[in-house]
């Protein structure tokens, strides 16, 4: 559906992607994950053709990039694009006429994207009287207004709360049960997580690893982390090499990997005679992954 290669972009003589590469595929939900600056905003702001870019090539549908393919895309940015005076049936009016749209295309393209997001009852409200989560609902049914192929979906749950984030999460998912290939990006891990087919993650401009969460797994050497507290680390550290553990530290945490799954008071009896305050097992999941690669 999507496929980078070999991209660069140079600001100020700084390369902000370098020989990036990406493949999505059709149908799929592909997270891209890293940190400020990592070169995430850069990448989508070039699918969407509002950067240019130094050297590489694009395809979307296995076509060069050009101006036909915006009509293959919709966008849902991390800052809601919607007026806030108008309803939501005359936001989408808007945005459908900027994509062509009329007449009896345009009404039938406002039902289905406001169906596809269940704002349906709220066409005729105005934005600013909307809940935080439905607003972003309704970002997401503008990048649907045209019926695009693939969807780029920018940090869709930031600034959401708990009850907020399940229900875009279930849109997303919805989405691509109707063939929608989706690429997204998000902080929250645990929503990368739960949502993705593959993840990839970046790190000064390129994607570092990038797979199944199951592929992901074999990044860390281990079946389960055990997290103990201690002020006796060093001494802990050392008897944990005896014993053929490596260790990690998590967010200021130490914990050692273990090949297999071990009972507490076995783990109390290895690390006899060092003052443990706190054990706790843990399977390992995406935060260690990240982590682990981005050092």
């Amino acid at each position: 559906m999507l496929n980078i290669k070999d991209l660069t972009k140079i600001y100020d003589h700084q390369e902000v992607l370098k020989n990036f590469n990406l493949d999505i595929k059709k149908g799929e939900i592909y997270s891209l994950l890293g940190a400020n600056g990592a070169g995430k905003t850069t990448t989508i702001n070039i699918i969407c053709g509002l950067l240019t870019y130094d050297s590489g090539e694009i395809k979307i549908n296995d076509e060069k990039f050009n101006h036909k393919s915006k009509y293959l895309l919709g966008i849902a940015p991390q800052e809601n694009i919607l007026y806030s005076q108008l309803s939501c049936e005359e936001n989408l009016s808007f945005f459908g006429k900027l994509y062509g749209l009329k007449g009896t295309k345009l009404k039938t393209a406002i039902y289905k994207s406001l169906q596809a997001v269940n704002l349906l009852e709220k066409k005729d409200q105005t934005v600013e009287i909307l809940s935080g989560g439905m607003q972003r609902r309704l970002n997401i049914a503008l990048a649907l207004i045209h019926n695009p192929q693939l969807l780029i979906l920018d940090e869709p749950t930031t600034g959401l709360d708990i009850e907020s984030r399940y229900e875009i999460w279930q849109l997303i998912q919805s989405l691509k049960q109707e063939g929608i290939t989706i690429l997204l990006t998000t902080h929250f891990l645990d929503e990368a997580e739960k949502l993705s087919d593959r993840i990839g993650i970046m790190k000064e401009g390129k994607i570092i690893v990038e797979g199944t969460l199951t592929q992901l797994k074999e990044t860390i050497p281990a079946k389960e982390l055990i997290f103990v507290t201690t002020e006796e680390k060093e001494k802990a550290i050392e008897q944990g090499k005896k014993l053929g553990f490596s260790h990690r530290f998590y967010q200021g945490e130490l914990a050692f990997l273990s090949d297999k799954s071990l009972e507490l008071t076995e783990i109390i009896r290895l690390f006899e005679g060092i003052n443990l305050s706190a054990i706790t097992k843990k399977t390992i999941d995406l935060e260690h992954i990240y982590l682990q690669v981005t050092k």
